[in-house]
């Protein structure tokens, strides 16, 4: 793809075409939210929030996740051109875009997640973002939540008909008109502090619980 076409792909107009688009697009699903309410509590009591979703299964949250808007949640956000996408999309679903990965910016982008999640109580994390591999928990969720205060909260996304792209982690967009399942996990408590056995141990157990709702087609 020539660097003029890039850049006409990333524009202000051609993401705002977009994020109306998938707007319009996700209003046709018949959409049911599941055990929302039990964190939801968390948060009014001042208590804070990670919501952890695998990449797969994003893209069917974004009309809800709208509904967020007001506490103005961070999302980090990949400095990839890929990244620069989602995150005009993310913008403009009323979310906090921090820019950075595991592989480039993490650490500062991790501080401020952290600082914005004290403060506004919700924050989300793409579990096994932005290349993979799927199904792997990285680190960062774990991290985030400690540095925090806040617990983790797994969210998964079905859909009785859908399309899965050939890609790493077979990403779903439902079919028009599908009816799509939101559904929260119970509260996984993260402890403030951890040694390193404990740190994996907790890892390890979240990828475990987050494992059964990855969709293999």
């Amino acid at each position: 793809m020539s660097k003029k076409i890039r850049s006409a792909l990333t524009s202000n107009h051609a993401i705002t075409v977009l994020y109306h688009a998938i707007r319009c697009y996700s209003a046709t699903y018949r959409l049911t939210v599941e055990n929302e309410a039990a964190w939801m509590k968390r948060v009014e009591a001042g208590k804070a929030v990670v919501i952890c979703v695998w990449h797969q299964q994003f893209f069917p949250a974004i009309r809800h996740f709208k509904n967020y808007s007001p506490y103005r949640p961070p999302l980090m956000i990949s400095r990839s051109r890929d990244g620069e996408v989602i995150a005009g999309v993310a913008m403009r679903t009323g979310w906090d875009i921090v820019r950075g990965s595991s592989s480039r910016g993490g650490r500062d982008a991790l501080i401020e997640m952290a600082a914005k999640l004290r403060e506004r109580k919700i924050a989300a994390h793409i579990a096994d973002g932005p290349r993979g591999p799927a199904g792997k928990i990285k680190a960062g969720v774990i991290r985030l939540a400690q540095h925090g205060n806040a617990a983790i909260v797994p969210m998964y996304a079905t859909a009785d008909r859908a399309w899965y792209f050939n890609s790493w982690d077979r990403f779903m967009i439902p079919k028009p008109f599908a009816r799509v399942t939101l559904r929260f996990g119970e509260v996984f408590q993260v402890p403030e502090t951890t040694t390193d056995p404990e740190f994996e141990a907790l890892r390890r157990k979240l990828e475990g619980i987050m494992a059964r709702g990855l969709i293999s087609p």
